[in-house]
């Protein structure tokens, strides 16, 4: 693609350069070369940027090149937000490569023509996946499990039946989709516990992303849904029954227990804890390691919270300060009996 075809569906504005410059990929400052695209947010990152051996720059707008610049700069009011776009449409097509002669898939199941299926994939009975949609190696996609266009489940993930995956969304390698949820009755007399029936749906919208072995399972009697633009890493775990927000982001080996609902636009950093029936508001922010009680509701949009149960940061700091002064008194006077 060239600078101005790229300005023509990013917006921005050229501020030196051949409009018609090609680009075909993006790269790092201290690695690009010729047909790059580097960005620079900052004006100390733009100099470096506009004198590396790339093809084009995005920097801030307000940014004036310096007079030993190389290339081609474009001016962006959010640099990473646009190269991260560039990147998307620079980035080669996968090729189609039809349905592996190793795969398994139902005589019913309806792929449209575009779609691949990769080595060792099995597709079953009922399912139905949309154009250009790719099932990698050793993927597993259950009876009646619907994918929508332009969607790529990595090598050995694993849809369960019930499963209803949306448009444009990315499940990476050993995800699992749609398993029973851990839900059980206890028996008062005996012990013994029973499952409570796991026979609900998993709904994920648009534009998701799920990292790689991370878990999602299926409602109990009802839904469980991941809503659109949610990003998820690798390693995280949804209960039954949960709802996730649009555009929520949650970092690696975080738990969410069943029945428990995220906001719009929060943000979940590793190893948080939710309990079950717990609410986290709109752009609600949990530290990494932030505890959850089951049954609490965290609404303090844009706060950022820290600790468990979860309070916000000062109030933490203003804690764990208590505690230090408290436990260095308390060594000092250990200190002064011995003596």
């Amino acid at each position: 693609m060239t600078v101005q075809e790229l300005i023509d569906q990013l917006g921005g504005e050229l501020l030196r350069g051949d409009p018609e410059t090609l680009l075909a990929g993006v790269a790092d400052v201290q690695l690009a070369k010729g047909m790059d695209l580097v960005f620079g947010e900052t004006p100390a990152a733009a100099d470096k940027a506009v004198c590396c051996w790339a093809s084009a720059a995005v920097v801030p707008v307000g940014y004036e090149p310096t007079p030993e610049a190389r290339m081609a700069a474009i001016a962006a009011a959010q640099p990473r937000l646009w190269f991260a776009k560039a990147a998307r449409l620079l980035a080669q097509p996968l090729a189609h490569i039809g349905t592996h002669a190793t795969a398994s898939v139902a005589a019913d199941a309806r792929l449209h023509e575009t779609v691949s299926v990769g080595a060792g994939a099995v597709v079953g009975r009922g399912a139905a996946v949309g154009e250009f949609s790719r099932i990698e190696a050793g993927a597993v996609i259950g009876d009646g499990v619907r994918i929508g266009e332009r969607c790529r489940i990595h090598a050995r993930a694993v849809l369960y039946p019930g499963t209803v995956v949306g448009d444009r969304v990315v499940v990476h390698a050993g995800a699992v989709l749609g398993a029973d949820g851990f839900g059980y009755v206890r028996d008062g007399e005996t012990g013994a516990y029973t499952q409570f029936p796991q026979q609900g749906t998993l709904h994920i919208e648009d534009d998701v992303e799920i990292g790689a072995n991370t878990t999602i399972d299926r409602g109990a009697l009802g839904e469980t849904r991941i809503r659109r633009g949610v990003k998820l890493d690798n390693l995280v775990h949804i209960g039954h029954n949960c709802d996730i927000g649009e555009d929520v982001v949650i970092a690696a080996q975080t738990g969410i227990s069943g029945s428990s609902s995220v906001g719009k636009g929060a943000i979940l950093a590793g190893q948080v804890g939710i309990g079950d029936h717990a609410h986290v508001g709109p752009g609600v922010i949990l530290g990494g390691q932030a505890g959850v009680l089951s049954g609490k509701t965290l609404d303090t949009t844009g706060t950022v919270l820290w600790g468990t149960p979860a309070k916000p940061l000062r109030e933490y700091l203003r804690e764990l300060a208590v505690l230090g002064r408290l436990a260095r008194r308390n060594r000092e006077q250990g200190t002064g009996n011995r003596e």
